[in-house]
Order: C-alpha cells, then sequence, then structure tokens
C-alpha cells in the first residue's frame, strides 16, 4: 500500500458538463460528451468521512444566472439534477454535513467546487498557490479561469489549512516521478503532489483502501484512455489551461505511474470509464 493508514473509498459524481471529445483527446470525435464531475468520498478511521471535492451544486446556476459569468454555462453545458449533489448523496447515507470536517480541494474550477458551501463544519486543505492564483482575479479573468468566487463561503479563509513548500512532506516509493508527497493529516493517510498544468497548484491524491491503491489525478487528464493510449487535447485546449508546458510535464508523469504501477487505480475526475469500473454507484 502507498500509504500507511488505509481509508475507505467511495468514487462518486454530481452532474456533468457537455464537451466536444476532440477538445479533450487526441482524435476524439467532434460530438458533445458527456464528462461527470467526480469527487470522492474518503472514510477516514478516526477523522470520519472527507470530501476530496464537490462536483457540482444547484448553486452553480444561481452563480451563473448573469453575465459575464451565464457565458461559463453557455460554453460549457452543464447537466445537474436535484438529489445529485454531494450534500444530498450523503445525507441518503446518513452523514450529515457536518460531519465533513476536511475537504481537500484539487483546484479551484466551478466544477470541483460546485458544492463547498454545503459542508458548514469543513476545513480547506489546498495548495496555496492554487487560491493566490485566482482569488484576486476580476469578473472576466475569473471567468476566464473557470472561477466563480460565489461558490465559496464568505468565512472560506478563516477555514483554510493550505498547503505549501513549508508543509509536512513524505516520500513515495521507487518507480514514482515524484519523489515526495505533501502529507495532509500527517498520518501518511491522504498524501498530495502537485500537478499543475491544467490549472495552478492543482494537486492529484494518493490514498489506499479496500485493497487498492488510487490516484485521484483530478484533471490531469479528462480521461483514462489519454494516458494510456498517450493521446494528449487537441491545441486549443491549452486556452483553458494554467500552463501548457507543466500540463505536458504532469500528462508525461502521469504515463510513467500508469506503465510502473499497473495495479494502481488512476481516476481522472471527469472519466466516464473510471467511474463505471471503480465508482461506487453510492455511498458506502
Amino acid at each position: 500500500m502507498i500509504t500507511s493508514t488505509p481509508v475507505s473509498v467511495s468514487i462518486l459524481s454530481a452532474g456533468y458538463c457537455l464537451h466536444p471529445e476532440l477538445l479533450t483527446l487526441k482524435g476524439g470525435t467532434i460530438k458533445p460528451v458527456a464528462f461527470p464531475a467526480g469527487y470522492a468520498l474518503l472514510r477516514h478511521p478516526q477523522h470520519g468521512p472527507i470530501l476530496f471535492d464537490t462536483g457540482y451544486s444547484s448553486r452553480f446556476f444561481e452563480e451563473t444566472a448573469k453575465l459575464p459569468a451565464s457565458l461559463y454555462r453557455h460554453i460549457t453545458p452543464v447537466v445537474f439534477k436535484e438529489g445529485e449533489s454531494a450534500v444530498e448523496r450523503l445525507r441518503e447515507a446518513g452523514i450529515a454535513p457536518e460531519e465533513i470536517r476536511y475537504m481537500v480541494l484539487s483546484h479551484f474550477h466551478a466544477d470541483h467546487i460546485g458544492g463547498v458551501r454545503d459542508f458548514p463544519k469543513a476545513q480547506f486543505i489546498y495548495l496555496r498557490k492554487s487560491y493566490e492564483a485566482v482569488h484576486r482575479l476580476g469578473p472576466i479573468k475569473a471567468l476566464r479561469a473557470g472561477f466563480l468566487p460565489g461558490l465559496l463561503p464568505e468565512d472560506f479563509t478563516a477555514r483554510s489549512l493550505p498547503v505549501d513548500e513549508y508543509s509536512p512532506q513524505r516520500p513515495l516509493p521507487p518507480g514514482f516521478p515524484f519523489t515526495e508527497a505533501y502529507d495532509l493529516l500527517g498520518d501518511g493517510s491522504l498524501l498530495a503532489v502537485e500537478m499543475s498544468g491544467h490549472a495552478a497548484g492543482m494537486i492529484g491524491l494518493f490514498v489506499s483502501g479496500d485493497g487498492y491503491d488510487y490516484l485521484l489525478c483530478a484533471d490531469t487528464v479528462w480521461s483514462s484512455r489519454a494516458f494510456r493510449e498517450n493521446r494528449r487535447p487537441h491545441p486549443a485546449a491549452g486556452l483553458i489551461m494554467s500552463d501548457r508546458k507543466e500540463y505536458r510535464h504532469n500528462f508525461d508523469r502521469l504515463r510513467v505511474i500508469h506503465e510502473n504501477f499497473p495495479g494502481l487505480r488512476i481516476v481522472p475526475s471527469h472519466c466516464r470509464e473510471a467511474l463505471a469500473l471503480w465508482g461506487t454507484g453510492g455511498v458506502r
């Protein structure tokens, strides 16, 4: 096992967006394809339920009701039904919103933070430079960065536990293209690595549980086919990337991980295949 403290892992989704597959995968179809807004519920033996991102919620439509933010939902059509949000799925499983003490945010795109406000007691863990890259942006630049400030609670900063170069790290096993990972809770259960490029300061998360190792790689790729078949996105996708060079670097890192650790479950946030293979269909 990669991590020293196992957790139970549920791979879930809350809504989806529509994009031409061609933009996300070289040689893909030009037809719009559904990309689920994935997130994960991690049950920690001491800290209880922890969320990695949230997917969409109905608040996304409230925040994109007027210009310029309404351009977001026109450029990237979103499909979301009541009852699909993370908070509602957890309630159905008997987990109250107040029970979520920690939430790990891979980055600050709206499809990853759509349900953040639904969890009033959560403390937020993220790479400091990820938030610094977006929180002072004006409306147009924030929109271009995929960030809707109203999705975050007013006390977001007070409830934050940002990670930076001074945060505790642990060595990773030989064969990984990362030598160390951020030890988010100090017990080896959640090990985060920077995978910037799609968004500044984006993190992926190594977790182990239920007999498997996982890498929740956020938007390092949009599908498992991308790293498995070495198919990068269309060059036009670079328009929404924070750094094309970093994206290529971390795409290549993901391929190395796949080749060196074929048993590791790599979970892109928007991959229908990964969700079908390892998604629980409900909260465990």
